[in-house]
């Protein structure tokens, strides 16, 4: 098994990696399918093209912006070309179109509002989050068709793929990585026998598949996007859209810190998570770390060790390549996606890597970051997802900060210990899939209970 911290962390929009991200990427996906099946074609009949969202992306994809990200990818654009374009506006203009034009002159009638269907009728069963994309003729049949899913993270599988899944997450062969480790305690006798930290043999099983240099340059790219994300939530002020009329806080909690000298390192990691998550809200650029969802996790964690702690951008890296090398296993054995197993999946995800990255960049040994980052998932298991209105902003803005704060006392009570510990991690990553699947469907991404609820009962 082999995820690269390249496609574990990706830089897009918000607000969120497998209702926003994916339902992008596979639109484009299915542009690029449509060219090439429009190219075969002797003659040219009118046809029009349909999308129909299934399971969570139906019940919570207008707070989640799913209908926009469709419109987006089936024009031609993907989330790493937005991040510096006004994504709100963009996607408007597009609204108004009746026809999706390709580079050859061709195209096909698509008008949003009547062509993507938000079907309440039963998920698909491969997965909660299905899109079915469909080029119909003017008699209404099929002429091309493709079913995705949107697994979490920004990842997604075709219908065809997904069924050929042995794991939860389709992941490139590890049979030529050095170090193939496919769990924690597989991670961990390598690291023995090796005398290797996780890092390094994460950056050595990365080298199989990217250069040093190519490697280097993404991971800073990785880092100075989650520092831009971070400075521009703290700079922003106004009403989240949406409807809920959520204000930002971060700017006003991170000035009132700077003259406050009793702040304590809570105060700073929810002003850092919040301001990222904020702008997660706001459909601006972020990182999925591992998703948009908890995007503000691992980046508070990490701002705050860099910039009040004194950490170099050897340790970043040492720092992300840990996260990484947890996150895959996490998501191999379990899922980070929250229609799947609840913000257990999410948040918690995200704590366990934080603790793990941060536990490494304070010179902890490979068995310590084993404990910090089964501490951190630990007490998320049973975290459902249950957003109101469908909007990633309550809970889930607060949350990534109490992620924050939960991570680095996962790490911080890790590095007091030796690493032996009573449970592992991979039956605690096997707790919360188990978790999961017995969650009940309201409280995973479908803003049917708790929270969601609540609000308009009360």
């Amino acid at each position: 098994m082999f995820i690269s911290v390249l496609d574990l962390f990706k830089i897009g929009v918000g607000p969120s990696s497998s209702h926003t991200i994916g339902p992008m990427v596979a639109a484009h996906r299915f542009r690029e399918q449509m060219q090439a099946w429009l190219s075969t074609l002797p003659e040219r009949e009118a046809a029009h093209v349909r999308c129909t969202l299934k399971g969570s992306l139906s019940f919570t994809g207008k707070g989640h912006g799913t209908d926009r990200a469709i419109v987006l990818g089936l024009h031609g654009f993907t989330p790493r070309s937005l991040t510096e374009r006004n994504v709100t506006d963009l996607a408007h203009s597009l609204w108004q179109k009746s026809h999706i034009n390709f580079a050859d002159g061709s195209g096909l009638s698509f008008s949003p509002s009547e062509d993507i269907d938000f079907s309440r009728g039963q998920p698909l069963p491969e997965h909660p989050n299905g899109m079915i994309f469909e080029v119909l003729s003017s008699t209404g049949s099929v002429l091309l068709h493709e079913t995705y899913f949107s697994i979490g993270g920004g990842f997604i599988h075709t219908k065809a793929e997904i069924s050929q899944l042995v794991a939860p997450v389709k992941a490139e062969s590890a049979a030529t990585c050095p170090f193939p480790f496919d769990s924690a305690r597989s991670m961990l006798t390598m690291a023995h026998d090796s005398g290797l930290s996780i890092a390094a043999m994460k950056q050595r099983n990365e080298h199989v598949h990217h250069p040093e240099d190519q490697l280097q340059e993404g991971l800073d790219s990785i880092w100075q996007a989650m520092q831009v994300c971070i400075q521009k939530g703290l700079a922003a002020q106004g009403t989240l859209p949406g409807g809920l009329g959520i204000s930002r806080r971060a700017k006003t909690l991170v000035e009132q810190l700077h003259t406050c000298p009793e702040a304590s390192l809570n105060d700073w990691l929810c002003a850092y998570a919040m301001a990222v998550n904020e702008e997660n809200a706001a459909g601006h650029m972020v990182v999925t770390a591992p998703t948009n969802g908890a995007a503000g996790v691992i980046p508070a964690v990490l701002y705050y060790f860099v910039s009040h702690e004194g950490g170099t951008s050897e340790q970043v890296h040492e720092f992300l390549l840990t996260a990484a090398a947890i996150g895959g296993i996490i998501k191999h054995r379990s899922s980070i996606s929250g229609a799947e197993v609840g913000c257990q999946g999410e948040v918690g995800s995200a704590a366990a890597m934080a603790a793990a990255g941060l536990c490494a960049v304070r010179g902890c040994s490979p068995s310590q970051v084993e404990n910090a980052a089964e501490i951190a998932l630990e007490h998320h298991l049973g975290m459902t997802c249950d957003p109101v209105g469908g909007l990633v902003q309550v809970p889930c803005i607060e949350r990534n900060g109490f992620g924050a704060i939960k991570a680095y006392t996962a790490a911080s009570l890790a590095k007091r210990g030796t690493g032996e510990h009573f449970m592992p991690l991979d039956n605690c990553i096997a707790a919360m899939k188990h978790t999961g699947l017995e969650m009940s469907e309201k409280f995973k991404e479908t803003a049917l209970g708790g929270l969601a609820v609540s609000i308009t009962e009360c």
